[in-house]
């Protein structure tokens, strides 16, 4: 039986730390670290996630400043908001909340973010620089939740076989960069993967991030596997992620759940970037 992984509490431990350092910050420069969130459109759930965010600021003295756009704004117009935060010398951090409507190119607006103030490390030169090891980028916040989960366990990656499930640069790129710094042998797994479960099987950390319910099976896991599930997969019956979670934790050694895994660690690093880029860190 596997050993839960509680992202509630990790990430309630990583606020606490960041709630400090905002309030030494505010001590020592007279003001609040700031975050702005820009958000096009009135997508529910993208209402859900920016009011979380903005609540998460609060508990940890971090001033947070709402944009809302009109569904019909223009790229300009996202793009015009964007670069008059980037020169406001009173935000630290800016998150613009995706998806952006169709109409709009989100890689132009992401790459109009300066990257020092980019909370969510999406940034071209922040990519770069976690691909090309070098220090002082910013840590896309899932990826970087990630690693910390892992890590809570105490087991060591270094030597480990890590396979990620996804390819995408928010999650399956990122984290496959991380592991790999961290000494892990890393696969990364997608759609065209031939024989998944035959790969599945042979890793000892295995992230899944991919949005399809319950892909991961529990004959896909090596017995005692650390198993991350960065899964959101929400339909009438509620919330449910990547890995069949109840079979799977008869096989693994840790798994995260789903919710109350991941999701947490995204929103608590996600403000770790934003103290991080008002300390110049």
């Amino acid at each position: 039986m596997a050993e839960i992984i509680d992202g509630k509490a990790l990430a309630a431990q990583v606020r606490s730390g960041v709630r400090e350092r905002a309030l030494c910050f505010e001590q020592n420069n007279g003001r609040k670290v700031g975050l702005a969130v820009v958000r096009v459109g009135d997508d529910p759930a993208s209402d859900i996630y920016v009011r979380n965010k903005i609540k998460a600021c609060e508990e940890c003295d971090i001033r947070s400043v709402a944009v809302v756009l009109n569904g019909d704004a223009t790229q300009t117009d996202v793009i015009a908001v964007v670069e008059k935060l980037n020169a406001d010398n009173d935000i630290d951090g800016i998150l613009v909340q995706l998806p952006l409507p169709k109409h709009i190119d989100e890689r132009a607006v992401l790459a109009a973010i300066s990257p020092k103030k980019d909370a969510d490390g999406f940034h071209a030169v922040n990519a770069g620089k976690l691909f090309l090891g070098e220090d002082g980028g910013v840590v896309a916040c899932t990826p970087r939740g990630i690693m910390e989960l892992i890590k809570s366990t105490g087991v060591d990656i270094c030597g480990k076989h890590a396979v990620v499930i996804g390819r995408s640069n928010i999650v399956g790129k990122p984290i496959a960069a991380l592991l790999l710094a961290a000494d892990a042998t890393v696969t990364v797994c997608h759609s065209k993967t031939e024989n998944l479960a035959q790969i599945t099987r042979t890793a000892d950390i295995l992230v899944a991030a991919v949005g399809k319910k319950h892909l991961v099976t529990a004959d896909m896991v090596k017995r005692g596997a650390v198993v991350i599930d960065v899964g959101m997969n929400r339909d009438d019956s509620g919330l449910h992620g990547d890995v069949d979670f109840d079979n799977v934790k008869e096989v693994a050694s840790y798994i995260t759940p789903v919710p109350g895994g991941v999701g947490p660690m995204t929103v608590a690093m996600l403000l770790m970037n934003t103290v991080d880029g008002a300390c110049g860190e």
